[in-house]
């Protein structure tokens, strides 16, 4: 054991990222929070400092904003947003009811978590080209991982084909005054195949993957910078139940469920 470590962190707190000088400024990575960030920078620039140390430009920053857009949905069909609306008609609170939401959209189907296996994905595919291997062979490869079924993270979906914000964002991209780098040429090469085998091409995941590995992210930032991308659509479906009859969210009648277990014990 490392006492010694310890001992040097006894009695005091050291940071590198910043802190409040009472009656003077707030420091944030360098940057006086007060009178730089809060003057001249947009929240999402702040957001990717906090989570990388990386100050970004507005241009990137104005895309990042759309995409958390796009990946934040009011329907209270998706699981984490069911469960912002649950908690909203037992009457628990904003901040809970989100927090919960977005904790739950922690997982490989949907929300940030997915964003850190397609980025580990595309970067290796790029580490794989760079020493020779066949983007064909490189697909094969993923595929037998799979038993062969097109489950790359970062394509395909998984109750409709094709995804309509790719388009979009990549439009918004090149009006931003970005070009197609190399992880996403390789994207787009990885959707062709898929797409001749299987009718199955990139989904936002992948594309937001590729994107942000070209602009010089590593898995675990591009992952941080998206901690929070549910909460919003979470917000909105407890807001809409909070504001009826306590229940009244998909309320169910006992007849309603088939139970086909064991029947009941006597207890004498």
């Amino acid at each position: 054991m490392n006492h010694q470590l310890w001992d040097s962190y006894r009695g005091k707190i050291k940071t590198k990222k910043g802190g409040w000088k009472i009656g003077e400024k707030v420091d944030s990575h360098g940057y006086d929070l007060i009178n730089e960030l809060m003057t001249g920078y947009t929240y999402m620039q702040v957001i990717v400092l906090n989570a990388t140390g990386k100050m970004v430009s507005l241009n990137l920053s104005k895309w990042l904003e759309a995409v958390h857009i796009s990946m934040s949905w009011p329907d209270p069909r998706i699981w984490c947003n069911r469960i912002g609306a649950l908690a909203g008609t037992v009457n628990v609170n904003a901040v809970t009811a989100s927090s919960i939401g977005n904790m739950a959209a922690d997982s490989r189907a949907y929300g940030s978590l997915p964003l850190l296996e397609g980025v580990q994905l595309i970067q290796s595919a790029i580490c794989a080209l760079n020493k020779g291997v066949d983007i064909n062979e490189f697909v094969d490869i993923e595929l037998e991982k799979h038993g062969g079924k097109p489950y790359l993270m970062g394509f395909a979906r998984p109750i409709a084909k094709g995804d309509e914000r790719v388009s979009i964002m990549d439009i918004m991209a090149k009006e931003l005054g970005f070009t197609e780098g190399e992880h996403l040429t390789a994207a787009y090469k990885i959707d062709k195949i898929l797409f001749s085998k299987f009718g199955e091409t990139i989904n936002l995941n992948g594309y937001v993957s590729a994107f942000m590995s070209d602009q010089g992210f590593n898995p675990e930032e591009i992952y941080r910078i998206f901690t929070s991308v549910t909460i919003s659509g979470v917000t909105a479906c407890y807001v809409d139940t909070h504001e009826r009859l306590n229940g009244a969210f998909s309320p169910l009648h006992v007849n309603d469920i088939l139970y086909s277990g064991k029947g009941p014990k006597s207890l004498v």
